[in-house]
């Protein structure tokens, strides 16, 4: 087949930013409700038709094409799944409350800001959502803060910078799963080397927030004695119930597979709520066997009489991911496509002109990132995108899958909250009613990480490269 030109290669590249950004305007954060999904089938359809006319590709070409990143992808959809499974069953077990009852003993007025910092990471890391993060305890916090006196943008930033890092380290997110799926690397080994880079900021931040937090005067005392009340009253708070975490732990040192480790502690977490929680299960109906297949499996909304607690304890199981699963293979149709008629290639030959060395390299890969979360307005394609692009230039230049991977989540996963247009800052600024411009000068782990990456890159610090 006849090698395209780089103007024709970039025509359905423009497309899709073009009709992602129009959607992102009309349908807001529910784009990937459906609307992305459809744009990257359409432009997927365009692409094929411009192969097929000029260069003469048939459709058994693209089908080969999809099947090849279909099976590059299939892992990280099981895991996506399993996620579902274990945050239902997890969350209707009384095992993601505990934590949080625990978690929440520890606030004090005095050091309120750099502990609603604190606060927001260990959540995300326990839910592996930061929209679930920033949606629930953020709004507490947030509300708590300003009854403190703290400024709104400084708290806004101190939260979804917390939930942002938490996010990234979370082997229960789907960004840090899409990430390290894509990149062909192992979870967990993508995990450990994010901390290289992320931990070093998360001080920083954590330093600028104590001296801000100090330094802030403050009116008032935090009251979340009502959250504290309506979990006890809901849930069995108990200690046993941290012993699930601490065996799915044992299961990732013994290097058990992501998604069996998964999908064994989400089955643990609902015997654990037969035992533990059976008024739970009562309100969830069809039996303790169905409770437990549904909290596993699909919507389960638990009233606590907090309507912050609420928003947290509703779970959608594994039919909560579906949304994404689809936009993957929507993805796979359009990138199969793009790299069965050699478009993605032309493109990427391109940028590895920018890519000379190490430094250029992470440079051209941060950049493209953020590229992504500015013109394609949704993170997740953002952290695919490239992941397909640039998987066979760090393994020709020496550079371990790995490094590919973490570059990619600290610019395309932490910066999609910054952009206002982006699905994720449409979120959030919606979530906690402040202005994306607003609270961003004070998002310090989501501004410092990118920057703080490229310095790594320019000094050489842990940059691993391939081993034979």
């Amino acid at each position: 087949m006849k090698k395209p030109s780089l103007t024709v290669s970039l025509i359905p590249l423009l497309l899709l930013i073009v009709i992602i950004f129009t959607c992102v305007r009309i349908f807001g954060d529910n784009v990937t409700a459906g609307p992305s999904q459809f744009t990257l089938l359409f432009v997927a359809v365009v692409a094929f038709a411009i192969a097929r006319i000029f260069y003469g590709m048939t459709w058994e070409q693209a089908e080969e094409g999809m099947i090849t990143h279909l099976k590059n992808t299939y892992p990280a959809i099981l895991i996506l799944i399993a996620i579902g499974a274990l945050i239902g069953s997890w969350m209707s077990s009384g095992i993601i409350p505990t934590m949080i009852y625990y978690g929440l003993k520890v606030i004090h007025p005095a050091v309120f800001l750099p502990l609603a910092f604190v606060i927001s990471s260990v959540i995300s890391i326990v839910t592996g959502s930061s929209w679930s993060t920033v949606g629930t305890f953020g709004v507490a916090l947030l509300g708590a803060g300003q009854i403190i006196g703290f400024p709104t943008p400084w708290l806004a930033g101190a939260i979804i910078s917390g939930a942002y890092f938490g996010d990234q380290m979370s082997p229960l997110s789907d960004t840090t799963n899409l990430a390290s799926s894509f990149c062909n690397v192992p979870l967990f080994t993508h995990i450990r080397y994010m901390m290289v880079n992320s931990i070093p900021v998360f001080i920083i931040c954590l330093i600028i927030y104590l001296i801000a937090g100090l330094a802030i005067p403050t009116e008032s005392t935090v009251d979340i004695q009502s959250q504290l009340d309506a979990l006890q009253g809901t849930f069995r708070i108990s200690g046993w119930l941290l012993l699930i975490p601490l065996i799915t732990i044992v299961l990732v040192i013994k290097k058990v597979p992501p998604f069996i480790t998964l999908l064994l502690s989400a089955v643990v977490g609902a015997l654990a709520a037969v035992l533990f929680q059976p008024q739970i299960c009562d309100t969830i109906g069809g039996g303790r066997f169905g409770a437990a297949i549904t909290m596993i499996s699909s919507h389960v909304k638990i009233d606590t009489g907090d309507a912050i607690l609420n928003n947290l304890t509703t779970t959608n199981g594994m039919a909560g991911m579906m949304n994404t699963v689809w936009l993957i293979l929507c993805v796979i149709a359009y990138a199969g496509i793009m790299t069965a008629s050699g478009m993605i290639h032309v493109i990427t030959q391109y940028l590895l002109k920018l890519m000379k060395n190490t430094v250029s390299t992470v440079a051209a890969t941060l950049g493209t990132g953020i590229f992504f979360n500015l013109t394609l307005g949704d993170q997740y394609m953002a952290i695919i995108m490239p992941g397909s692009m640039f998987s066979e230039t760090y393994k020709k230049k020496g550079l371990a899958p790995e490094l590919l991977s973490r570059t990619i989540e600290e610019s395309a996963t932490v910066t999609s909250v910054l952009v206002p247009w982006n699905t994720c800052a449409v979120a959030q600024s919606t979530v906690l009613n402040v202005a994306t411009l607003t609270y961003l000068p004070y998002c310090f782990f989501n501004l410092i990480l990118p920057v703080f990456s490229l310095f790594a890159a320019a000094v050489g610090y842990k940059i691993r490269k391939i081993t034979n």
